[in-house]
């Protein structure tokens, strides 16, 4: 006698191995994932421009509230020359003082609207709040100085007359690092709440080899 032949219609698998589809990978295993969920890079980089565009806008509120909370620097003119009034005074200090720590709120401000608004998060948004943070400081800067006492010190002296106490006009001593404030505060808070609470890439599974 001979042994049974196979049928044709069965197809002979190796037995133990998962059936393979046309390419030859096991049919059991998950598709590669193709998109990550995240904007696309023409939404990504609108957004940028949005909070760009608004952090600069802001900087007007920056340079409102740092003309009111700054300390006044008192002058006095004896006629012939401006002196200030007390001069072991901190108030130049102060202004400077006053200007970064404005500025880092808004930068703290700033950094967690964006994230909650836009929690995928991203380069653009970072360097957008960078961008935004620095045109903002110097527009702050710009509004606080223009809209504070003149900074023809002589003339408005000779206005007001000898003997009488006036305002020094509205400056950043150190003006470099005050405009860094805000950029860099916006920046270090973005990236430690995406870091913290940000959209976590899924993991794939993939099934045990099958043992022989």
């Amino acid at each position: 006698m001979t042994a049974p032949l196979t049928p044709p219609h069965q197809p002979h698998e190796p037995p133990n191995e998962p059936p393979h589809d046309a390419v030859g990978w096991p049919a059991s295993y998950p598709p590669l994932p193709t998109d990550d969920g995240g904007p696309s890079v023409a939404t990504e980089l609108r957004q940028a421009a949005v909070v760009a565009a608004v952090s600069t806008v802001v900087g007007v509120a920056l340079g409102l509230l740092w003309l009111w909370l700054a300390p006044k620097v008192p002058l006095i003119s004896d006629g012939k020359a401006v002196f200030l009034r007390d001069s072991e005074g901190e108030s130049a200090v102060g202004a400077d003082g006053t200007f970064v720590l404005l500025a880092l709120g808004f930068g703290v401000v700033a950094a967690t609207l964006v994230f909650l608004i836009h929690r995928h998060g991203g380069v653009a948004l970072v360097l957008a709040l960078a961008a935004g943070g620095v045109l903002g400081s110097a527009l702050g800067w710009g509004v606080g100085t223009f809209l504070g006492p003149t900074h023809d010190v002589v003339a408005h002296a000779r206005e007001v007359g000898p003997n009488v106490v006036f305002d020094a006009p509205l400056k950043l001593e150190m003006w470099a690092g005050a405009l860094l404030a805000w950029p860099l505060a916006a920046m270090v808070v973005h990236l430690a709440l995406t870091a913290l609470f940000g959209p976590r890439d899924p993991e794939d599974t993939w099934p045990s080899e099958p043992t022989a």
